[in-house]
C-alpha cells in the first residue's frame, strides 16, 4: 500500500554539488538515493533537505565552510525553481498540506551543523526568513554551542540562546548528532516539541548516535518525533527491512502510542543501506513490511506522514 511520505532528513543537497562542490546535479532524475521522478510515485511527498557543514570537512582551495552552506542552499532553491512543475519550496505546514492536495511535492530547508554561518545566533532570523525550518546545533564536532555524540560536552550559554531563539522563531530544534549531555540540557529548557530527525534506538543497536530509551521518552513528552535513520551503521549487523522495523517497534512499545515516530532516511548521506532498500522508491516496501508485521494502516500513515507534519505545525504556533 502506498502512503504519502514525509522524510525529515537527507543529504541530497550536499550530494548534488558533486565531488568538487562546484557542480549542481539534477534533482529531477539522477543516480542518487533521491530524485523527483522516483519520489513522484507516492501519493504525496515532502522532503527536508539538510544543508550540512562541519569544520572537520576537508574542502578544496577556494571553498570555505560558509560558501559550502550557501552552495547547498542555492542547490535546493535552484532545483525547486527549475522543477516547479513537480515541487516547491515550502514555508508552512499549510503549504505542505496544500501541495499534498494538489499532487505537488514539497521541499523544506534544514540545517545540519551550524559551522556554515559561524554558529551565529543573530543570523537565525535571516535563515528562517529564507525558509529554514529545522536546525541541529552541530554535527560530530564540539563547537561554540554544544558538544556532540563523538566529543561529549553539554550546551554552552550560546547554545542555550540558540535553542531559545530557534524556538521563538518557529524553527524546530533537532537533537540528532548532539551529545547526551547536550540532549538533556535541551530537555531542561525546551518550550516546544523537539525532534531527532535521523536517529534510531540505542537499545536495538548500541552506538552513540542513537537514542537511549529515556531520550526517546523525553522527546515524546515534548510532543516531538524521531525520524528513523536507514544508514546501516545505526541499524545493526547486516541489517534488512526487518531490522528497520525492529527499531520502530521498540519505540512504539516504549511510548505506548504511535504519535512520535517518523521517517528520517539520511539518504545520500551514507554509502550503505539495509537489504531491500536502495533509495526513496523503496519506502513503499517498508510500509508494506510494517503492515505485514501487524501495524494498522493508520499507524503506518502516521509514521510516513502525519507525525512529521504535526510537529512542524506545533512548532510554528
Amino acid at each position: 500500500m502506498d502512503f504519502p511520505v514525509f522524510d525529515l532528513h537527507c543529504d541530497t543537497a550536499f550530494a548534488l554539488l558533486g565531488e568538487h562542490y562546484d557542480t549542481i546535479g539534477n534533482l529531477r532524475s539522477n543516480n542518487l538515493h533521491i530524485d523527483l521522478e522516483r519520489a513522484g510515485a507516492f501519493p504525496g511527498y515532502a522532503q527536508c533537505f539538510a544543508c550540512y557543514t562541519s569544520p572537520d570537512l576537508k574542502l578544496p582551495k577556494g571553498v570555505s565552510v560558509a560558501s559550502l552552506f550557501e552552495r547547498e542552499m542555492v542547490a535546493v532553491l535552484r532545483e525547486t525553481e527549475q522543477n516547479s512543475d513537480l515541487i516547491s519550496l515550502t514555508y508552512t505546514a499549510e503549504e505542505i498540506e496544500e501541495n499534498l492536495k494538489n499532487g505537488r511535492m514539497s521541499a523544506i530547508l534544514t540545517i545540519e551543523g551550524t559551522a556554515g554561518f559561524d554558529y551565529n545566533v543573530d543570523l537565525l532570523e535571516d535563515l528562517y526568513n529564507i525558509g529554514f525550518r529545522i536546525t541541529t546545533l552541530g554535527w560530530n564536532e564540539k563547537n561554540p554551542l554544544t558538544g556532540s555524540c563523538v566529543t561529549g560536552g553539554g550546551l554552552t550559554e550560546q547554545g542555550r540562546a540558540y535553542v531559545k531563539e530557534a524556538q521563538r522563531l518557529g524553527m524546530v530544534v533537532d537533537v540528532s548528532h548532539i551529545s547526551d549531555e547536550g540532549f538533556w540540557d535541551i530537555m531542561d529548557i525546551t518550550e516546544k516539541p523537539v525532534i531527532a530527525s535521523h536517529s534510531n534506538s540505542r537499545t536495538i543497536w548500541n552506538v552513540p548516535r542513537n537514542l537511549t530509551d529515556e531520550m526517546y521518552q523525553a522527546i515524546c513528552k515534548t510532543d516531538g518525533t524521531v525520524g528513523i535513520n536507514l544508514y546501516t551503521a545505526f541499524l545493526g549487523d547486516n541489517p534488512d527491512m526487518d531490522t528497520v522495523c525492529d527499531h520502530i517497534f521498540h519505540f512504539l512499545h516504549l511510548a505506548g502510542n504511535d504519535n512520535h515516530i517518523s521517517l528520517g532516511s539520511d539518504f545520500d548521506g551514507m554509502d550503505t543501506l539495509p537489504a531491500g532498500i536502495s533509495g526513496v522508491q523503496d519506502y513503499h516496501k517498508l510500509a508494506d513490511r510494517l503492515l505485514q508485521r501487524g501495524l494498522k494502516e493508520d499507524t503506518v500513515e502516521k509514521i510516513c506522514w502525519k507525525n512529521a507534519i504535526g510537529v512542524i505545525k506545533k512548532c510554528s504556533m
